[in-house]
């Protein structure tokens, strides 16, 4: 622990009980070393864009969870293809957020600030501007890059203008943290100096993979489980094209399960009735409690995004969780992503949407004996709490937030 308390706010449109990376679990993490903690969010609803049972959307909304204090404000709910419900929701946190953020937060020392979405760069702003704390900005999607790739957004006039705010938003922000090397390269190529943008690896929630699962979701076949949010940008139909193939192969011990929720799961499931796959399940959303669960039935686990120069530098969230469960990796993401996967030598890599090469490494991985199969997660789950861990990550923020007082 560093020598002396930080009052941390930290800022972020989703946080827990929705799927939370870096807003209750990393409030945790920092109390556990000594420092104060607030959250300032919104009211939770993603992704299926329905506010959970037992909260109910007002202006202003105080709760503790697990003894850290979480300031929830008003916000349209919305998570489906709509652009411009998409752009409403975004719009109402950053304006919702940047009344309670001048008004109601406690005084803190740093603001550590998430982003998706890029709208949140406006209550960290306006917060900055009239409390006076010095923002650290998170960059987990580049914008507008990923708008454009996800079809979200195909205007160019538009993607100009959003350009043109990320560009102003890193000026004012004091310091700027990514999650690859790949992003930091970006940044510098549109004029952010490489002094004010620090790499610091995501790490992935606590789970609890156990040793041992008997369930009616456990199934004798060989499986490649894919989890996490199903959209657009996950591309996969590949996955519905490969396991099309393994069946007319006649590899019928092989099963795909895809499991979380998402803007393409409706579509994709089309896909496979009117096709008729057996090869594939569908097992919906699950509390974060119970994601460790499915991981351990699993033999391997799945990475995929579309292919596109965004992608390879992005590096998914999932990536970190799979190496901590300590199963094999098949990743179709070209760059950052199978770099690490290589580099803790847990796994294999093949072409974003290529079916063929897929089912190639799925019989690799098929054939291998259980103890070679353990040998590969046992590397990822090593590399990870050598380089990637949830401590790790914390000290390196702490050490920045310790920084930037002295640096006031």
């Amino acid at each position: 622990m560093v020598g002396r308390n930080i009052k941390v706010l930290i800022l972020s449109q989703w946080c827990y009980p929705e799927p939370d990376l870096k807003a209750l679990t990393f409030a945790k993490a920092l109390q556990e070393r000594g420092h104060t903690v607030q959250i300032l969010t919104g009211f939770p609803n993603y992704p299926g864009g329905k506010v959970y049972e037992g909260y109910k959307i007002s202006l202003f909304k105080r709760e503790k969870i697990d003894g850290i204090e979480i300031l929830r404000c008003a916000l349209y709910p919305n998570h489906d293809r709509s652009a411009f419900k998409r752009i409403l929701n975004y719009l109402s946190f950053a304006f919702f957020a940047s009344l309670i953020g001048i008004f109601k937060v406690n005084k803190a020392d740093v603001m550590y600030v998430y982003h998706p979405p890029a709208t949140v760069a406006i209550p960290a702003l306006m917060i900055k501007f009239f409390r006076g704390i010095p923002v650290v900005y998170d960059i987990q999607d580049m914008w507008p890059d990923t708008l454009k790739v996800t079809g979200m957004l195909n205007n160019p006039r538009l993607l100009k203008m959003i350009g043109s705010y990320m560009n102003a938003c890193y000026k004012r922000v004091n310091h700027i943290t990514v999650l690859s090397g790949g992003f930091k390269e970006l940044l510098i190529e549109r004029g952010v100096p490489a002094s004010k943008v620090s790499v610091i690896y995501n790490w992935s929630n606590p789970i609890n993979v156990p040793d041992v699962v008997d369930g009616e979701e456990k199934t004798k076949r060989f499986s490649i489980l894919f989890a996490g949010t199903i959209g657009l940008a996950q591309g996969l139909d590949v996955v519905i094209r490969c396991a099309e193939r393994l069946k007319q192969a006649g590899e019928t011990e092989i099963e795909f399960v895809l499991l979380g929720g998402g803007v393409d799961v409706a579509r994709l499931k089309e896909q496979v009735e009117s096709i008729r796959l057996d090869n594939i399940r569908f097992l919906g959303r699950v509390p974060n409690s119970e994601v460790g669960k499915y991981l351990a039935m699993a033999d391997v686990l799945l990475i995929h995004l579309v292919k596109d120069k965004l992608f390879e530098i992005t590096v998914p969230s999932k990536t970190q969780a799979y190496l901590l469960a300590g199963k094999p990796i098949l990743v179709g993401v070209e760059g950052d992503a199978a770099n690490l996967v290589n580099a803790a030598g847990a796994g294999y890599n093949f072409s974003p949407e290529d079916d063929h090469e897929l089912a190639e490494k799925v019989l690799l991985l098929k054939n291998m004996s259980k103890q070679e199969l353990a040998v590969l997660g046992d590397n990822g789950r090593r590399y990870y709490n050598d380089q990637l861990s949830i401590e790790i990550g914390t000290k390196k923020f702490e050490e920045l937030f310790m920084f930037l007082q002295k640096d006031k």
